[in-house]
């Protein structure tokens, strides 16, 4: 059974990719989860990523601090940046610019860990730069999304960084808590969280595109251009950064998957709830179908050239 939990999570991108299309023509099917179904998903997602978390991981952010401070910089310097860039030389209209840099500005995705694990990099290092961006995302993405975003909208930075910390920190504390004290309980749950996690951002996304489904296919050429340019340039940069600070291969492949994986689920629960306009949410959604896809493509690539 394991095993077979095992294969339908790392088949994520086709999870992701067939919702989102499914949902541009048949919306009706994923509409229904909107709302507070949102703001609970992405609680759940991170709820598992805190039951797989010990006291170990943060241990490991003392035994490895170099490669953690790059991928952290890196994470919350080179995506911003390059959201904002690519909003402004598409001159996208002003709500998908916004949700362009907004997802840009969040920290990163738990399907990082996978596609690391996918890519024979160092998933170790992927968790604690995981665990830290996630951490730093209650501070750092409403700064940043402001700082960005700003000239475009009027960004209640405040009112995200209450957002971030409730459906981001709290859940992952609460696994943290109940793997240190019911670890028996969590261990039974835990070769279905990863699964539960995918179907859930699937659903989170596919909602989206589907509330949106119009809008989505008017604009489809410059906002699939845009996304991708975005999470191209992030796994690139990614991966060039480490190999120029000298670090090998292995690191540089976990820093490129870091970097260029976002948590898009909480882009949208942001977006719904902070923007007037639903359109910003649409390129967080976009977001997780292509770095999904892009992700395990390197992976794959990866592992192909391990064996020659």
């Amino acid at each position: 059974m394991t095993r077979v939990l095992n294969h339908l999570t790392n088949a994520f991108p086709v999870w992701v990719l067939a919702g989102g299309v499914l949902a541009l023509f048949v919306p009706h099917w994923f509409t229904w989860f909107s709302g507070p179904w949102i703001v609970w998903g992405l609680g759940v997602i991170m709820l598992g990523m805190g039951m797989t978390l010990t006291v170990e991981d943060f241990r490991r952010v003392l035994v490895m601090p170099r490669p953690v401070a790059l991928g952290f910089v890196a994470q919350f310097s080179v995506m911003p940046f390059l959201g904002w860039s690519v909003a402004k030389a598409m001159h996208l209209d002003a709500p998908l610019a916004v949700g362009l840099i907004l997802v840009a500005c969040c920290p990163g995705g738990t399907a990082s860990n996978v596609v690391t694990y996918l890519a024979r990099a160092n998933v170790a290092l992927s968790v604690v730069m995981t665990m830290c961006s996630t951490f730093a995302a209650v501070a750092l993405t409403p700064l940043l999304t402001r700082f960005y975003a700003g000239a475009i909208v009027e960004v209640d930075a405040w009112g995200l960084f209450f957002s971030t910390f409730q459906v981001v920190v709290l859940p992952v504390i609460a696994g943290v808590v109940l793997n240190r004290f019911v670890p028996r309980a969590v261990a039974f749950a835990l070769p279905a969280a990863p699964l539960l996690s995918v179907l859930t951002i699937t659903l989170i996304c596919a909602s989206i595109i589907g509330l949106s489904a119009g809008a989505v296919r008017a604009s489809a050429g410059a906002l699939l251009l845009a996304v991708f340019l975005l999470h191209a340039g992030g796994f690139a940069l990614g991966y060039l950064s480490a190999r120029l600070f000298g670090y090998e291969r292995i690191i540089a492949r976990t820093v490129s998957i870091e970097v260029g994986m976002q948590n898009s689920g909480l882009g949208v629960v942001l977006a719904r709830k902070h923007f007037a306009d639903p359109l910003t949410a649409v390129p967080c959604a976009i977001s997780s179908v292509f770095h999904s896809v892009i992700g395990s493509m390197l992976a794959g690539y990866w592992r192909l050239r391990d064996r020659k």
